[in-house]
């Protein structure tokens, strides 16, 4: 089951020992399209600090609530390595972050895992598979991605401009963003539709544009997006809430 990222954002994050804010933002890797981190905002109760948490955090997604439950205290939470929200974030940071709560690392291995990690790489390794690696890890912190400045790269089709991003659909159980929401149609008149994410040919930042292996008119027959918390990139709806259950 995915769930839309747009409607978990403002959802209260619960600790252990108390609520410490809620979802800002989530940070991608444009690579394999992972989620890595979520981006708390912790207002009064943390002013000084900028959050982010690894999904190694996170007891679950409550069906029928706006609460996420985090496995740390706050204490653990207030502790933790300072991250700059107008900064990228380093590699440097990342490896002091997972050293501090003891959590794998998801670049270890053969390749850049998807979350949940499996077992840290081995430490006898090859020469070439060292080297490798080490610039996988040097590189890998230039993919991450923040949803917020994603939405709205514009959807280049096969044939021409289909139309832009407006919401991302991640997979709740592995936090893979599997599907993106793509806004299509004439201004006043615009359609939501899902796209899986492995139709996707190529990302340029610099142009704000994802390249697609569609046409327009493939696009915009796509299956429709409806405002429901859980769908599934094949058309399948998983979850229809009604309004006054519906995530913020």
């Amino acid at each position: 089951m995915s769930r839309s990222i747009n409607q978990l954002h403002g959802n209260k994050l619960e600790a252990t020992d108390g609520e410490i804010g809620h979802v800002k933002d989530f940070y991608f890797d444009d690579q394999d399209w992972a989620v890595r981190y979520v981006a708390v905002e912790t207002g009064a109760w943390l002013t000084s600090r900028q959050v982010l948490l690894s999904p190694h955090a996170f007891g679950g997604f409550p069906r029928f609530e706006n609460t996420l439950p985090v496995n740390l205290s706050r204490k653990q939470i207030e502790n933790s390595p300072a991250i700059e929200w107008h900064r990228p974030v380093s590699r440097q940071f990342e490896e002091e972050y997972h050293r501090y709560y003891g959590w794998p690392c998801y670049w270890e291995g053969d390749g850049l895992r998807t979350f949940p990690v499996s077992e840290p790489a081995k430490k006898t390794l090859p020469g070439t598979a060292r080297a490798a690696i080490a610039k996988k890890q040097n590189d890998a912190g230039a993919h991450l991605r923040n949803t917020q400045v994603v939405r709205g790269y514009r959807v280049q089709g096969s044939n021409g401009i289909a139309g832009h991003i407006s919401d991302f659909m991640m997979n709740q159980k592995t936090w893979v963003i599997d599907g993106l929401v793509i806004k299509t149609g004439r201004r006043f008149s615009e359609n939501e539709v899902v796209i899986p994410v492995s139709k996707l040919s190529r990302v340029n930042h610099d142009e704000s544009t994802v390249y697609v292996d569609m046409t327009r008119e493939a696009i915009a027959q796509s299956h429709r997006q409806t405002p429901v918390p859980g769908i599934d990139t094949k058309g399948v709806h998983l979850t229809r809430l009604p309004a006054r259950l519906a995530l913020p």
